[in-house]
């Protein structure tokens, strides 16, 4: 994990200092990537211990589109309790639906985005569309009566499975460049405690080598503790992906929009710049999940069915751990 701390490095080295919502300054660099071969290994941060299980357990939560803090620390996950029960935004805010509650977070805009379309039926095409939308999963959800000059007609509505469809794509078509699940949804921001950090996820198969790859957009990345978290997510993601759909996982390239440092986090970061790092580890899936290219059948409800214990670091060597506070 050399590309992680010449990262910091690079941020103590150029970044400058920003005031945030957070009330803790940062030291932010605009524009950052890391990219790993996994096939050499894993990202996981040697530098410090990772918190492997609670990472895979936020990965699990997310695939199965849980929204409450207390789903995800069944999973082995705490990092979402003070976002859901301490941020004082949050609590005040009328989507907030009890103890707990995270409100539209990432699972639930990568399984069951809201899709909307409008259709005008008097238009000569209108009732072809509505037709094709339900041939597409679409219901019709109502009747819109308009103000005058603005559109009026058929509301449809439907849930999307993007991540889903993703594995779909890659199974159907790999050559495809549009296999990609994304989490920023402007109609539901204020119905999340936290506004989505890892924005974009972009999957490119290369059939003629039976390697998968993953491009990830970080818009704003804590990179004492959420960057080692998102790199193990994302690398885990594409691991599962690739033996669901039967493709060996290669390059992982990380984008960062706002790479930054909280002020509280400096200390740690630094300590971590005087150590060595170690080999980096091997993820190893558990057998219950089917291998695609092994079986020839294809499981995508596995998305659902995995638990954080079908997850291993194997050769994981690291330095000892060190804390330092989430800002919310």
């Amino acid at each position: 994990m050399k590309q992680y701390l010449d990262l910091v490095q690079n941020i103590f080295d150029n970044g400058s200092w920003q005031d945030n919502r957070t009330g803790v300054r940062t030291l932010s660099l605009p524009g950052a990537m890391l990219r790993f071969d996994l096939q050499q290994g894993f990202p996981a941060v040697t530098t410090k211990k990772l918190a492997f299980k609670s990472a895979v357990g936020e990965l699990v939560g997310f695939m199965r589109a849980y929204r409450s803090a207390a789903d995800f620390r069944a999973l082995g996950c705490k990092v979402w309790d003070q976002n859901a029960n301490e941020n004082a935004q949050w609590l005040a805010n009328p989507y907030r639906l009890q103890e707990d509650d995270l409100g539209s977070v990432y699972g639930v805009q990568w399984r069951q985005w809201p899709a909307y379309k409008l259709i005008d039926a008097s238009e000569p095409q209108g009732q072809a569309q509505v037709a094709d939308a339900l041939s597409k999963g679409y219901q019709q959800i109502g009747m819109l009566e308009a103000a005058p000059g603005a559109q009026s007609g058929v509301l449809m509505y439907k849930a999307i499975d993007q991540l889903r469809q993703c594995l779909d794509t890659i199974v159907k078509d790999p050559g495809n460049r549009r296999i990609l699940f994304h989490g920023w949804n402007w109609a539901q921001l204020e119905e999340m405690a936290l506004p989505p950090c890892h924005l974009l996820y972009q999957f490119l198969v290369d059939k003629s080598k039976g390697e998968i790859s993953l491009c990830l957009y970080i818009r704003s990345n804590d990179v004492g503790l959420g960057t080692p978290f998102n790199l193990t997510e994302g690398a885990a993601l594409l691991h599962l992906v690739g033996r669901l759909t039967g493709y060996k996982p290669r390059w992982f390239t990380y984008f960062i929009g706002d790479a930054h440092i909280y002020e509280n986090h400096v200390d740690m970061l630094k300590e971590q710049l005087t150590r060595e790092p170690f080999e980096a580890p091997k993820l190893v899936l558990s057998d219950r999940i089917p291998d695609y290219a092994a079986t020839g059948k294809y499981e995508p409800e596995w998305l659902e069915k995995v638990e954080p214990s079908d997850f291993t670091l194997e050769g994981y060597q690291h330095h000892a751990h060190i804390t330092a506070p989430m800002a919310v």
